[in-house]
This record gives structure tokens, C-alpha cells and sequence, in this order.
């Protein structure tokens, strides 16, 4: 099966359909103000509202109020909800939604807390102590292979680019893969180029 290809950070149209025209299988939409590819739930509506049908539209939250995370679902349309932050098991499975967990791998220890959440799957980010994500870094893919034990799908993220990329689908095989700064001109960005070379990379892998 074809790796699936998960454009993050998207904040504006002509991004977003051109990631769409390219092949891309879901676009990604950060309501975390904190993130320098922030969009409020008004923008990302416009967005979605605009794009092609049976494309993927994924909100992004960081440790957000319930309300809100019920508000982008219902405005944007919204197909899975991606929990960025603390929130408990539980708390991810209380939407009307498919729901990703996303895990900051450090060690082990991160794997473990992975095992806590019954979700549609997992996507393993690079931890940091500065940033939630979009920190352009690579952690340990060898801790990809022992998270796919868990037996969720994998979603490989953290410092992709067309450079690295197709080793990291070779080795880890995940369900798909996760690009943000790695596509970016700047922050909230996508550079045209960049983003039909990682698309064209991950197709032939």
C-alpha cells in the first residue's frame, strides 16, 4: 500500500490546492495560536469550504477546550482531529471524528505512554523542549519500528524533507507521513518546489 502523504500547516488556498493538485492525501490545520503556522477556525473554514472533495482535512490541537475543538469540527468539515498536547486518552475519544495522538518521541518511555490510547493512529513527532512540532528535527526511527508493535498505524513525522524522506518511509514503512517546515519557504509557507519534489519522493518510494 502506498505510503499516505499528510501536508501540515497549511494557512492559505493556493497552498492548499496545490498540495491537493500534487497528490497529497490530507491537508493539516494548526489551531494552536503558539505555532507560527497558527490559523483561526474563520480561515481554515474558507479553506476547506474551497477544496476538491475526498480530500483529508485534519485540525490540530494543542491541550484545547472542548467547545472549541466541537467549533473548527463542525465549521471546517473537519475528517480526523489530531491531539497535540496532554490530553488524556479519554479526552480523544470523546468527538464525532477519527483521532491521531500525536507522541513526542523521546525514548521508550514515549512509547509506553503511546500504549495508553485506544485512537486511529499514532503520529511520532521529535520531542523538543521548546516546541510542540514543526521543530525540523529527526528523532530515532528505530523507535518507529518498536511503536508499530503497539499495532495502531504509524504516522511518520519530525524533520522530513526531500532529502530524507524516502529512507524513512524504506525503514520504518509507515501508514504515512507528516511534512511541514520541511515543504516551507517560511513559516506557514509552502515552497512550491519543495512540496512537488517530497509529493513526487514519496510516490516512487
Amino acid at each position: 500500500m502506498n505510503t499516505k502523504i499528510k501536508i501540515c500547516g497549511t494557512t492559505n488556498l493556493n497552498d492548499a490546492l496545490l498540495a491537493v493538485e500534487l497528490g497529497a492525501d490530507a491537508l493539516g490545520f494548526i489551531f494552536y495560536p503558539k505555532s507560527p503556522r497558527s490559523i483561526t477556525v474563520s480561515e481554515a473554514a474558507n479553506i476547506c469550504n474551497a477544496l476538491p472533495p475526498f480530500v483529508i482535512k485534519v485540525g490540530v490541537f494543542v491541550n484545547e477546550l472542548e467547545y472549541e475543538i466541537e467549533k473548527a469540527l463542525s465549521e471546517c468539515l473537519l475528517n480526523v482531529l489530531q491531539f497535540h498536547g496532554d490530553e488524556p486518552p479519554g479526552f480523544c475519544q470523546k468527538f464525532a471524528a477519527k483521532s491521531i495522538k500525536a507522541i513526542r518521541v523521546r525514548d521508550d518511555e514515549s512509547l509506553r505512554m503511546a500504549a495508553e490510547y485506544d485512537v486511529d493512529a499514532l503520529l511520532l513527532d521529535t520531542y523538543t523542549d521548546e516546541s510542540r512540532g514543526g521543530t525540523g528535527k529527526t528523532f530515532d526511527w528505530s523507535l518507529a519500528l518498536k511503536a508499530k508493535e503497539i499495532g495502531m498505524p504509524i504516522i511518520l513525522s519530525g524533520g522530513l524533507t526531500t532529502a530524507n524522506v524516502q529512507e524513512g518511509i524504506r525503514r520504518v514503512r509507515p501508514y504515512a507521513v507528516d511534512v511541514a517546515s520541511g515543504v516551507e519557504r517560511e513559516p506557514g509557507k509552502k515552497d512550491p518546489e519543495k512540496l512537488r519534489r517530497f509529493i513526487e519522493l514519496c510516490k516512487s518510494t
